[in-house]
């Protein structure tokens, strides 16, 4: 029942998704089989999102999750396709009452006898379930319900999902059909999590333990006997959307304030407690008169182990000190940056990134500068996003959108740093640079006693003609077996048309011999054809060094000056 479930919604997707398919094919090729490719506009990349936007909510809750997913995801879809998908946070269809009533009452027993007093019509909703004020033991409280039959519905998404992944990744760059992969299995993940109630519960009270002794955060309290894997209930928190920046003026908040206790929360959530809240888009964000900040929704939840802990403080540390060269190594470290990606042109990006997060002035002849180098030089640009960090970006893209829409002058490195520098954090990565020059010192003194020893013995060796030298050759993309496959093609294709010539002048009679020669040596010929013209053939991957951007900038410059 299931499969033939699944089997329904693939072909209600496929269906949805038809056009905007054949339009990208267009795009590849004018007229699909041939043809050269079309140029999209910024207009029509805005249409075809909104197309996107409203395909998304006619296939229901899965899929309007997954589209805000997507809206946090610039590693997959382009800006403006981000945009248009933010909508989806604060446009999902509520459902109707009779079908929360069902799930209440399943868990719960009757409504009238579960609460004092519910409200039918919802105060929120989203895209697995929604959310009611009730009245429980006297006290105001929230109950949040998920969607009747949405388990079912979302099971057979995600089997849909995984079927139509293989197609879709061979439509993309490999950058991006790495990042559409972990998207894949996170949202997977997440979505199961979030339909759990129990463990949302569970994430909800660890973290507003955390900040117990913090006034300013405000986490609501769980009613557990009114709680069930389908129904939480808890504790009612009224405040102000925080980007409703008006209404927060009008209150007298100050919105600066806001943004920093946002931001240094986040940072204590990831860097010191391991557990966060993942997802701040603004509808789960209130600011109360006394600039208290409170969340909502802990559906979307995550943890952060120790070891990608330490990475991220070694990341927010070397963007304080602005140390390019310790931002690389973080990335790679992390599995973020491509350990063979040109270090050179990706140091000038995270230069003008950190100029641009601290609000400096860029000129644009140089970003056009920078940015015409990674197209020239790189076949993808090498930043991943591996599945344990997705939702740690997702976070920190968002909460920076939020604190820049509270304070347009909101100093996103200044804030780290400051945080940084008050938890020990950069102290601390001081004396791991002292302890580690210490260690190389001390590596450096055994050299100099052990090196002239073991010197003298090689000479002495070389002197005997006693000295062998063993070379091991990595050969990552097969270069040397792809040359001694074209040398033993071109032996055979060699022999072969030789023999075929010498039967033909010698045997003229032999005229069948010779033709199964001749065919031979041209099933030879073709074979090595081919391996010439297969993309992973024998070439390097293009890389830059800043001696190559140098000489190329001064031809530039010696151009412009000739002209």
């Amino acid at each position: 029942m299931a499969s033939l479930r699944a089997y329904r919604r693939f072909v209600l997707v496929v269906w949805q998704f038809f056009p905007l398919v054949w339009t990208f094919l267009r795009d590849r090729r004018r007229f699909l089989l041939f043809g050269g490719s079309r140029r999209v506009t910024e207009e029509m990349r805005l249409r075809r999102a909104k197309r996107l936007l409203d395909t998304l909510l006619t296939l229901g809750p899965t899929f309007i999750k997954l589209g805000q997913l997507l809206s946090t995801r610039p590693d997959v879809l382009p800006p403006e396709y981000v945009d248009v998908l933010s909508e989806l946070q604060d446009r999902v269809p509520p459902a109707e009452w009779e079908g929360a009533r069902e799930v209440l009452e399943d868990e719960l027993g009757p409504v009238d006898e579960a609460f004092d007093d519910f409200e039918r019509d919802p105060i929120s909703g989203a895209s697995l379930g929604q959310v009611y004020r009730a009245e429980y033991e006297g006290e105001p409280v929230a109950v949040k319900v998920r969607r009747p039959g949405v388990e079912t519905l979302v099971e057979a998404d995600l089997r849909v999902l995984r079927w139509t992944l293989p197609v879709v990744v061979q439509f993309v760059d490999e950058g991006r059909a790495f990042s559409l992969s972990n998207l894949a299995d996170e949202f997977a993940k997440t979505i199961r999590e979030e339909m759990n109630y129990e463990r949302e519960a569970r994430m909800l009270t660890e973290i507003q333990s955390n900040f117990a002794d913090d006034p300013k955060i405000c986490i609501p309290t769980v009613a557990e006997e009114r709680s069930t894997e389908r129904v939480l209930t808890m504790e009612y928190l009224p405040g102000t959307k925080i980007t409703e920046t008006e209404e927060l003026d009008r209150m007298d908040v100050d919105r600066s304030a806001v943004a920093e206790r946002l931001q240094r929360a986040y940072l204590r959530m990831i860097i010191d407690d391991g557990v966060f809240h993942a997802d701040p888009h603004p509808g789960n964000l209130a600011v109360q008169a006394d600039g208290s900040i409170v969340f909502y929704d802990f559906g979307m939840s995550g943890r952060v182990d120790e070891f990608v802990q330490e990475k991220i403080v070694d990341f927010y540390v070397a963007v304080a000190d602005q140390d390019i060269d310790g931002i690389l190594d973080a990335l790679v470290e992390m599995g973020t940056l491509s350990p063979d990606a040109d270090r050179a042109t990706m140091a000038e990006v995270m230069e003008l990134a950190i100029r641009d997060a601290r609000g400096e002035s860029i000129e644009t002849y140089r970003v056009q500068q920078i940015v015409g180098k990674v197209e020239d030089t790189l076949y993808e640009f090498p930043l991943r996003l591996p599945s344990n960090l997705a939702l740690v970006l997702r976070v920190a893209t968002v909460v920076e959108g939020v604190c820049v829409t509270l304070d347009s002058d909101f100093d996103f490195i200044s804030v780290a740093t400051d945080y940084l520098t008050e938890q020990g954090y950069r102290e601390r990565g001081v004396r791991e640079f002292v302890d580690e020059k210490r260690e190389q010192f001390g590596d450096a003194g055994e050299a100099l006693v052990d090196v002239p020893p073991k010197l003298d013995d090689a000479l002495e060796r070389t002197n005997r003609d006693d000295l062998f030298v063993r070379v091991g050759v990595e050969d990552h993309e097969d270069v040397v077996d792809t040359l001694a496959r074209r040398l033993v093609l071109a032996l055979f294709t060699g022999v072969s048309g030789v023999a075929a010539t010498l039967v033909f002048v010698l045997r003229p009679e032999a005229l069948r011999v010779t033709l199964a020669l001749v065919g031979v040596t041209a099933l030879f010929a073709a074979w090595l054809y081919r391996s010439f013209r297969k993309r992973r053939g024998v070439r390097a991957t293009p890389q830059f060094t800043r001696h190559n951007l140098q000489e190329r900038e001064r031809a530039g410059n010696e151009g412009e000056r000739e002209t």
